[in-house]
């Protein structure tokens, strides 16, 4: 069948939401597909060949954000103070690695969020909707009911967000992005030299690809993303984000989202969890990279700490097969969600999310592939939504400041702290050659 940017409505759909007011629907995708692109294709082309470069470990990509934006934190502080966290974790890999970076952010685009049931039972409301970001509907209970003109507050909190953005990397105060902050750390082992690393960052002047970034998010919500879609020349690009990915919830063979992937010009990512069978994997990435185009194709990998082992290799040898080339990344997140036995909050652990980029890291390099770079789910706030760290986050404390409507996320203090880690893990040649004299 050929392929159109609406070839997948006849597909099964999965975690989409459906529009009660049809006239109102038809009004608000006539209107996104009027709307300017919030990217360029050009854009989009620049960044699929950076991740070629990180396929063939010549970059390292930073991937992170929100688990699901909120239209109320598009405020410039916050922005700013998300943005920096991610480019600083960059100057980090640039300092301790001697790598530069890709970085993507969730961002501009990640209000939508599938949800392993479609309704909840909520203490005097009985059973609603589940919460799906705000694209779809509000987190107040009342507000559960799905809402086609958010997909269209979504696009201006979007547009909003990424010209801020814009304009910060070009002419905004830069003063605070040289100036890694530590005192979160001083209970880690590696303080003193993460104080070196700081002072030497601090030291050097920021340059544009320090300061590039990218936007992505997940492209769950169809209708929206096709509205977004548009000619260029003889292809179609989505021109909501720079690249856009297929959940693991989603990502079935014959279903809506692999046929609407199949056909955009933009690098595109598929989650690969535990429950992707090797031959499931290796027919998927023949479908979403036909033309076996380097830097088209990003398989993030979300397992769990202590699951690698039995998933990995397979998948690496089933891509190997394919004769298809892929970019690998560890999503060390989403495998390792946990509820926090005291007060029963969503939360995760720092250690295992460093322990599982370390297990993907060895697999690696032990079956003659390479790990491209990391996806974490973080803010550039003082939450307190994980555990652990140097910091010592407690169970206690976390709700002291637990503000995430999702998932829960990395803190500044966590972020930097598992870069410099992870950094650490795959040291330059000089660093590398400094300890060994040790």
């Amino acid at each position: 069948m050929a392929w159109t940017p609406s070839s997948w409505r006849p597909k099964p759909k999965h975690q989409m939401a459906d529009w009660e007011d049809k006239e109102l629907s038809d009004k608000v995708f006539a209107k996104l597909g009027k709307v300017p692109g919030l990217v360029q294709p050009g854009e989009c082309d620049r960044l699929k060949a950076l991740l070629a470069e990180a396929g063939r470990g010549e970059k390292f990509i930073i991937q992170g954000g929100d688990c699901a934006e909120r239209f109320m934190d598009c405020e410039p502080k916050r922005l700013e103070e998300q943005l920096n966290l991610i480019l600083q974790m960059g100057m980090i890999f640039g300092q301790v690695a001697g790598k530069k970076t890709v970085k993507i952010c969730r961002i501009a685009g990640q209000y939508g969020k599938p949800r392993s049931k479609p309704t909840e039972v909520v203490e005097g409301w009985g059973e609603i909707m589940s919460f799906k970001g705000d694209n779809i509907n509000g987190f107040e209970p009342k507000d559960r009911k799905w809402d086609v003109d958010r997909l269209l507050q979504g696009y201006w909190h979007s547009a909003a967000t990424l010209n801020f953005l814009r304009s910060y990397v070009t002419s905004g105060d830069h003063t605070p992005l040289k100036s890694i902050e530590l005192a979160e750390l001083k209970s880690a082992p590696e303080y003193s030299s993460y104080c070196e690393d700081a002072k030497a960052i601090a030291s050097k002047t920021i340059d544009a690809e320090a300061k590039e970034f990218f936007t992505a998010h997940e492209a769950m919500q169809l209708d929206l993303e096709e509205a977004l879609t548009r000619p260029v020349g003889s292809k179609y690009y989505n021109l909501s984000a720079h690249l856009v990915w297929i959940g693991d919830r989603t990502r079935q063979l014959d279903c809506a989202h692999i046929e609407y992937f199949r056909g955009i010009a933009n690098p595109i990512g598929v989650k690969v969890g535990p429950s992707m069978k090797n031959d499931e994997l290796n027919e998927l990435v023949k479908v979403l990279n036909p033309n076996k185009e380097p830097g088209r194709l990003l398989l993030i990998t979300r397992y769990g700490a202590g699951k690698a082992e039995s998933l990995l290799p397979g998948h690496i040898q089933a891509v190997k097969e394919s004769g298809v080339p892929v970019v690998w990344q560890c999503d060390a997140v989403h495998g390792n969600g946990i509820v926090a036995k005291s007060n029963k909050l969503k939360t995760r652990a720092v250690k295992d999310i460093l322990t599982e980029i370390s297990e993907v890291m060895a697999i690696h390099k032990r079956c003659g592939s390479i790990l491209g770079g990391i996806h974490i789910e973080m803010t550039g706030q003082p939450v307190t939504e994980c555990l652990g760290g140097a910091c010592g986050l407690t169970e206690e404390g976390l709700t002291k400041n637990y503000e995430t409507y999702c998932d829960p996320r990395l803190n500044y203090s966590q972020a930097i702290e598992t870069a410099f880690c992870v950094a650490n893990e795959m040291p330059s040649a000089e660093r590398a050659a400094k300890r060994a004299k040790k």
